[in-house]
């Protein structure tokens, strides 16, 4: 019966939530960048700043980066419109000597056309569509998570007076969060410090062999080190086509092998490690809540999966000490072996075990 109850709970909160992921995910990004930022104005205060200017600086430095990643961003689209359009005739040559390679396969030109007038250009105008109004919704949620980054910034400095009355009622509970809060701040970090170290390799290199817009397939391969394990896929593929237009099958292979060595090493070697040891969730956990997160909160899901997945843990696991044996199935490899006794925090940073 627990499990029933359970499992219909579950059901008609995960519905609530894709229902509202217009104002759920704009809402965690903003509480993400907080908590990852709020260190800044813990060192302000702590050198005697006062609390409206520690407040201050803490907006300036979460809508300064967010400024300056817009902006690098739209200049690198532009660049991308003005570029594409050289490389018309490319991409015919190159269709062209597709359809002769199929057919020296023996797939002769009326059967390509019999393909092409079989095909479902319905799923595409959908897939348009559907794509035209995901640009709408994240050009909206941008105007709301703006406006709830300013204000979860201006009341962060009362968030430990405020789990101070919890932990009166629900010290277990407070444990749970500060440690979510110590997770997720990690995580954060070693994310952005290898995508940026990544982006700033795969640009070089790009730069170095003659691919254009380099910066924005460095760009790209930073925001895509958000999405665990997947996001190398989705970063490869766009400079290897314009590598393919612009310099043949050889340069193509050499900027998918040079992504492959670089992103393999980096991203697939040694940043799991540090991850591993940050969030203590194996890598199928992983996997599964990506695409989970992904189907109800749409992209956003897809880059918050890890933090998400951590609060729900926190929520439901950490604070609850009968849950404990559920850690057990969660953890890596790595964290059960070092599966430690739950100590009490000693500081408001810690997690709780």
């Amino acid at each position: 019966m627990t499990v029933l109850l359970g499992g219909a709970a579950a059901v008609a909160v995960v519905a609530g939530l894709r229902e509202l992921a217009w104002l759920v995910g704009p809402a965690f990004v903003a509480a993400v960048i907080v908590i990852t930022v709020l260190p800044v104005q813990r060192w302000l205060r702590a050198r005697g700043v006062p609390s409206w200017v520690a407040t201050a600086a803490l907006v300036v430095v979460v809508y300064g980066a967010l400024l300056a990643l817009a902006a690098v961003l739209v200049v690198s689209l532009a660049q991308l419109a003005a570029t594409l359009p050289r490389y018309q005739d490319e991409a015919t040559a190159l269709a062209d000597s597709a359809s002769r390679v199929l057919s020296s396969l023996g797939v002769d030109a009326d059967q390509l056309r019999e393909m092409a007038a079989d095909a479902d250009y319905g799923q595409a105008v959908t897939w348009a569509g559907d794509l035209l109004r995901s640009v709408t919704g994240v050009l909206s949620s941008l105007a709301l998570l703006l406006t709830l980054l300013f204000f979860l910034a201006m009341e962060a400095s009362g968030a430990g007076r405020r789990l101070a009355l919890v932990a009166e009622d629900r010290p277990e509970l407070v444990v749970a969060l500060r440690g979510f809060a110590h997770s997720t701040r990690r995580y954060v970090a070693v994310s952005t410090a290898f995508g940026l170290l990544t982006g700033v390799v795969d640009a070089i290199a790009l730069a170095l062999l003659g691919v254009p817009l380099a910066l924005l397939w460095g760009l790209l391969v930073f925001i895509t080190n958000y999405l665990p394990y997947v996001g190398f896929w989705i970063g490869l593929l766009p400079p290897t086509v314009l590598a393919l237009l612009d310099g043949g099958w050889g340069l193509a292979l050499v900027v998918a092998l040079l992504y492959t060595v670089v992103n393999f090493v980096l991203t697939l070697l040694i940043e799991p490690k540090y991850i591993g040891d940050v969030v203590n969730l194996s890598v199928t956990v992983t996997l599964v809540t990506l695409v989970f997160w992904a189907w109800v909160l749409g992209s956003l899901g897809a880059v918050l999966a890890v933090p998400l997945t951590l609060l729900v843990k926190a929520l439901l696991v950490d604070a609850d000490p009968r849950a404990r044996w559920v850690d057990a199935l969660l953890r890596s490899d790595r964290g059960i072996r070092a599966w430690p006794a739950r100590p009490a925090a000693d500081d408001g940073d810690r997690p709780g075990r």
